[in-house]
This record gives structure tokens, sequence and C-alpha cells, in this order.
């Protein structure tokens, strides 16, 4: 379809900050895999401390890069399918909020006032910037949303009888997750942690803050990972050469997860001695029920895949793999989406182990965790991320892919370094190797007392993994600018791949209608969140005064 200059251009923006942002993310990720093999044997390089470096690698990587896109992706997808553009003062004030917040969060990471990691955990302390900008963020991305449900309401209005298109659908249910999440992380930031941060209250109740942060926590894995869902059941099929097997499987798929995506953050918080041991197994459970949605989903991509490849005449148990377009240029997006889905695979099977309370205490706060959350967020997340920004490069442009080649190699490179990458991480987890630690200046230094020389293979299995990951992003950072700044060839459009339905199935209206849904959602929630909330607040122990990651002195002892 075609499309306003206005929305191109808000799209295209809201592709260009993130992938700039990005160069930053992907720099102080091959940092943070040098500092933990030991190769540097100090706090800073560049004036750049190291959790400077970890903090805007996080946040950059997973929360502003996902949130960005997330918005980008959802313009494309509901004005491609309800064929209806969105409102252009919500659109703008969407976009500028986002792009003001960014901005100011960013200030404040790189001026070294905000290294309190992607989950910002009190009693560490930032500057008022850091959370304001971030909420910032959030709240422009509601504005999107909600400018969203008119356009699909009014849709339906017209179209009572018709199946609402499952990319829309997987659409806001997404949408619908992180704005029931982000609620939580909203109120943690702007009433506990912002008056706290500009010195209005002495203290903060961290285990409410921690509570309230998981809350949101987990559901943001789900935020980053259902743009991919929908690729995977819309487009996937169709870029395969064959048709989805099953769209109600999809449909399913997606109320599952605004079922069981947000009643789980708990899982997180297996050590917190205020949260008690009967909200830890409800959510635990309910942890493993959120694998169903996964299942569904595998056994109709795989469906969908043999399909397409047995159609291109593939014969046997298993050749039928081979015959997929792996490595053809026209279809590039196949490839970001095909190495995303096998990353999940070994990012589902270690999320289950995490999953259960008597295996995460085996791994808890260790190597294991980072390696296992870059198998999904590095996976299937970043993959699908990265393909697609580039396919509506290309298309909102009319530019060709520059390096096309290069382009259609990266996510086998990328895939390559994320496996090395996590199986080091996790092999050293198993032997107690700690996250977020600057391990070349103690444990991977031999010249300290603490040096620890277990871990030299697994972190050296780290660096070699992060530093192929490197090489990926830089060759990807080149065919994308590349083609951002090449000659337009071809008409601004938006032009999806749609994946038709290999069997004509029936209209079933509870998955078509989000009231149920809801209804149940906030049930699950209620049930789930009220006793682990009440824990918080009933068993805090002594409030915790502010303190900056680098001093392990109270700020206000200091004064």
């Amino acid at each position: 379809m075609q499309v306003s200059r206005f929305l191109r251009n808000t799209i295209l923006v809201e592709l260009f900050v993130p992938i700039l942002l990005l160069t930053v993310g992907i720099y102080h990720g091959l940092m943070q895999v040098i500092y933990r093999a030991g190769v540097i044997h100090q706090s800073s390089v560049a004036k750049l401390d190291y959790y400077q470096g970890l903090t805007l690698h996080g946040v950059i990587n997973a929360v502003v890069l996902t949130t960005f896109f997330a918005v980008a992706f959802g313009h494309a997808t509901i004005a491609f399918y309800l064929k209806k553009e969105p409102n252009k003062r919500a659109t703008a004030l969407s976009m500028w909020l986002m792009v003001i917040g960014t901005l100011l969060a960013a200030a404040a990471m790189l001026a070294g006032k905000a290294s309190v990691l992607y989950t910002f955990y009190p009693p560490l302390k930032a500057h008022p910037a850091f959370y304001i900008g971030t909420a910032m963020l959030i709240i422009g991305s509601w504005v999107a949303f909600f400018d969203w449900i008119t356009i699909y309401l009014n849709w339906k209005k017209e179209n009572r009888e018709t199946n609402t298109p499952l990319a829309v659908i997987g659409t806001l249910v997404n949408f619908t997750i992180w704005f029931v999440c982000t609620t939580a992380v909203a109120y943690e930031v702007l009433v506990l942690l912002v008056p706290w941060s500009l010195g209005l209250t002495p203290t903060v109740n961290v285990p409410l803050a921690r509570t309230l942060f998981w809350f949101f926590g987990h559901a943001l894995v789900y935020f980053w990972l259902l743009p991919s869902y929908i690729m995977f059941y819309t487009m996937l099929p169709k870029l395969a050469g064959g048709k989805l097997y099953s769209a109600t499987a999809g449909r399913i798929a997606f109320f599952l997860f605004l079922l069981l995506s947000i009643p789980i953050g708990v899982h997180h918080q297996f050590g917190d001695p205020s949260i008690g041991r009967g909200v830890k197994l409800s959510q635990s459970l309910l942890t493993f029920g959120v694998a169903l949605p996964s299942f569904i989903t595998a056994f109709t991509l795989a469906a969908s895949l043999e399909y397409a490849a047995r159609k291109r005449g593939a014969k046997g148990l298993y050749s039928w793999i081979w015959k997929l377009p792996f490595f053809r240029k026209d279809v590039f997006l196949f490839g970001y989406l095909i190495n995303g889905l096998i990353l999940f695979i070994f990012g589902g099977l270690t999320g289950l182990v995490l999953a259960s309370y008597s295996l995460n205490n085996v791994v808890h706060n260790t190597a294991f965790i980072p390696g296992h959350f870059h198998m999904t967020v590095a996976g299937p997340v970043f993959l699908a991320i990265l393909g697609m920004s580039i396919f509506l490069l290309q298309q909102l442009t009319g530019k060709k892919i520059f390096l096309p080649t290069i382009n259609t190699i990266v996510p086998y490179l990328w895939t390559v370094g994320v496996i090395i990458f996590s199986t080091g991480l996790m092999w050293g987890g198993l032997m107690g190797e700690p996250r977020r630690t600057n391990l070349g200046l103690t444990y991977l230094n031999p010249a300290s007392d603490q040096y620890h020389p277990y871990w030299v293979i697994s972190s050296m299995l780290g660096l070699a993994g992060g530093g192929i990951m490197f090489v990926a992003g830089f060759l990807y950072f080149i065919s994308f600018f590349g083609t951002l700044f090449g000659k337009r060839v071809a008409e601004p459009t938006i032009d999806l791949p749609v994946s038709e339905s290999l069997h004509e199935e029936k209209r079933i209206p509870i998955f078509d209608t989000f009231k149920p849904w809801l209804a149940i959602m906030a049930l699950i929630i209620f049930l789930s969140y009220l006793p682990a909330i009440s824990d918080a607040l009933n068993n805090t122990g002594k409030k915790a005064p502010p303190y900056l990651p680098t001093d392990p002195t109270p700020v206000f002892q200091k004064k």
C-alpha cells in the first residue's frame, strides 16, 4: 500500500534512532566480554566505567531498541492490514515523547549518573533525568497504542463478521500486555524512585520496587517476542514459499500470551526472602504454563515450513529442511527469522530450567542467566528487529539493499556468535561464575588473590562469541546505513509478505474478541500479584538509603 509522507518519515525516524543508538549498545556489549575475559584489568576504558557501559548496553538494547521498533512495526502493521493510517497528532506526540525521553535517559547514562543497569534496582540511585526519560519513553508508546485501538474499533464496526487479521490481533495483544505491565513500573519510577532521587524522600522500599519492576520485567520479554511471533505466523510461511498451517493456532497462542505473560514475574525473585513460598510456587507453575503457546507455535511453524519445502519437491523424513530458501538474497528476511527460531529453541529450554525453583537456585545470579536471555533477546527478538528494520527501510525509501550478500550472511554469522557466547556464559554459570561482575579486576586477574582459573576457558568462549556478534553487527550497520543513504530506485510503499492459510478455517468468535480474555487476564493478575504485593509491603525490613555503584557507603552518610 502507498503511505503518506508523514507516516513514512515517522516510521523511518523510529527505526533510525534506535539503530543509531544500537551502535553504542553493541560496542559496550563487546567491551563487556573483554572485561569479563580478563583482557582488561581496570574499571574503565576511554572514561567509560564498566557499570556505565553495562547500563548503556542493557537499556539501549533491551528497552530503547525494542520499544521504538515495536511502535514502528505497529504503525506499519495497523496501516497495512486495516488500510487506515494513524492520527497525525497522536503519532507525532508519541514519537517526540519517545525521542526526548530517550535523549534524557541517554544523557544521564553517558554522564555516568545512571549506572544502575537496565533493572535500575534501588538502592542504586540514578539521576532523575534517567527515571523521567524512561517514563516518557513508555508514555510515548502508550499514545500510539491508544490511537491504534480507535482505528481497530472503527474497523470492527464496519467488519463485525470478518476475522480481524492475525497480525492486528498480535499487535493489540502485545501492546495490551505492554500497557498493563508498564503501569506498575511507571508507578515505581514516578512515585517511588523520582522523589527518592530528587531527595524529597529519604529512603525507598526495595522489596516493593523490585516486585513492581518484575511485574513489568518478565512481561517485557513477551513484548520483545511478540513482534517476532507476528512475523513467524504471518510472514515466514510466505517467505518459505508455502502457507500457514493454522491461523487459529496463532490466535490461540496470542491470547494465551495475553493471559500468562504478566503473572509470572516473581520467578525472578526466587531469592528474595520478602516474597512467600506460596507466591513463588504459584508463579512458578504459571511460568511453566507460558511454554504452551510456544509449543503450539513450534508445531504450527514446523508444519508450515515442511509444507513449503515439499512444495519445492523435498522427499524423505528430514531432508525437506534443506529445501528452504536459507541464502536467497531476494527473501533475506527468511534468514533472519529462521535463525531466530533456531536460537529460540535453546532459549526456551534453558528458560524452563530457570522456571524451576530448585534448579533456579543452582544458577541464581550466575552467568547462566545472561547466557539464557541472550538466546532469546539476541535470538528471535534481535534478529527479527534487524531483519524487519532493513526490510521496512528498503520499502519506505524505495532503495535497494546495500551489499545484499553481506545482509544475507549477517543472521547466520550472528547465530554462530550467540551460540558460542551463550555456551561460554552458561558453562561458566554452572561453575559459579557471577553475572554483572568485572571479572578482569579480580577473578580473572592473575595478579589478584581472588584469581579463579576455572573460569578462563568459559569466559574466553564468551569473548570469542561476543567478538563474532560484534563483527556481524558491524556488517549489519554497513548494509543498513548504506541502504539509507543510497539512491531511490522505486516508489516508497509498505508491502508486507502475507501468508495464506493452508486450511479454510471458520471464524470462531471467541478468538476474534478481546473482552473475555481481558477479564480472565485481570482475574489471574489479581490472584497472582495481590499476595506478592502484600508480601512486599509487609516484609520490608529497614528501608534502604541510596547507594552509588562505585561506593559501598550510603549517599546520605557521606553528606
